[in-house]
């Protein structure tokens, strides 16, 4: 499958993002979907995820409570709301798609998009 992202930017401290990520099959929806970000001189970490068909979700502790994963199997396309957002919330954001969130980081992956939240 293939992966596109788009919406990062320049934000503020404080700030709201919305990314998207449009995948190009019609099966979309049994996919598991994730989103991963990198800072420079660190390693690629999963932000948030969410199971095939919009079932269980994941979120790693630094963005519980601001940021949310959603999809929507009718366009094919994830989306990261981004809120409050951090300077440590810097990084190039990508999205994966998986047979299971636990398995994301062996499937596709997007290019990436970046997002520079200044203070």
């Amino acid at each position: 499958v293939q992966l596109v992202e788009s919406g990062g930017g320049l934000v503020q401290a404080g700030g709201s993002v919305r990314l998207s990520c449009a995948a190009s099959e019609s099966t979309f929806s049994i996919y598991a979907m994730g989103w991963y970000r990198q800072a420079p001189g660190k390693q690629r970490e999963l932000v948030a995820a969410v199971a095939g068909g919009g079932g269980s979700t994941y979120y790693a502790d630094s963005v519980k409570g601001r940021f949310t994963i959603s999809r929507d199997n009718t366009k094919n396309t994830m989306y990261l709301q981004m809120n409050n957002l951090k300077p440590e919330d810097t990084a190039v954001y990508y999205c994966s798609a998986g047979h299971t969130i636990a398995t994301l980081v062996f499937g596709s992956w997007g290019q990436g998009t970046q997002v520079t939240v200044s203070s």
